[in-house]
């Protein structure tokens, strides 16, 4: 079925879960569509990590949530993580130079500054689950993984695309426009459905952070790449880890 096309190829592109595929490269238009479930691979990845918070005990303190988050960068295959790295990269070589940026963006080595720019990261959201955890707010475990795969979505969406002939391109360029604007929607409600109040000034704040770095990705390499599109996922991830901790839910 095309539905179930469709769903594989993004749990394939987005994890590392074994997924029956086909040798061949799935047509355009499947990898476009594919985009519209990448909010449900998403919760597929919230799930695990709500299993293995359900597998662990309170006595595991702090290791707790350091599993939970080598599980969460395992399951995707650090990808998003690399896509900051490369970015991290470029921006800081780069000195606000866009094709310099992008040259130096599509080298595969990290410098030091992408390890660094990885390694706050992995810090922040390390220290936030543990916040999070303690409280037993098993919530942000399923719905963050969803934000961050929602906010794909939206960078693909919402952004131009500032490399050719990349899969981020075939991707942006056959991505249905309204039927993202209703995943966005959709995933949008899950906030106020978990959280209530706290959900609807959540999401305001994520809005307000995704417009902010659409901003300057566009000042910086004229839209979106493959690179930044990860970049904005782990991103994404890590402020509403930040913010949930910060409001107290």
């Amino acid at each position: 079925m095309k539905f179930t096309g469709e769903l594989a190829v993004a749990v394939q592109f987005l994890t590392r879960l074994p997924v029956p595929s086909s040798a061949d490269l799935p047509e355009a238009e499947t990898q476009g569509r594919s985009v519209l479930y990448y909010p449900l691979v998403g919760a597929l990845i919230g799930g695990l990590l709500c299993i293995l918070f359900s597998l662990t005990g309170e006595e595991a303190g702090s290791l707790r949530a350091a599993l939970i988050l080598a599980l969460w960068v395992g399951v995707t295959g650090a990808l998003h993580l690399d896509g900051l790295a490369d970015l991290a990269d470029g921006w800081v070589g780069g000195q606000g130079n866009r094709a310099r940026t992008l040259e130096i963006m599509k080298d595969s080595c990290s410098g030091p500054v992408a390890v660094v720019f990885v390694v706050l990261l992995l810090l922040v959201k390390f220290a936030a689950l543990d916040v999070l955890i303690e409280r037993g707010m098993w919530s942000a475990l399923l719905l963050v993984p969803i934000v961050g795969r929602a906010g794909l979505v939206a960078a693909l969406c919402y952004l131009p695309y500032a490399r050719p002939g990349g899969i981020g391109e075939v991707l942006a360029s056959h991505l249905p426009r309204g039927s993202a604007d209703r995943v966005l929607a959709a995933s949008a409600l899950l906030l106020p459905l978990f959280w209530g109040w706290d959900g609807i000034l959540i999401l305001l704040l994520i809005t307000g952070f995704f417009l902010l770095l659409r901003q300057f990705l566009n000042n910086r390499l004229g839209g979106i790449t493959g690179d930044a599109a990860g970049a904005v996922c782990v991103l994404l991830e890590a402020a509403t880890l930040i913010f949930l901790v910060l409001l107290g839910s």
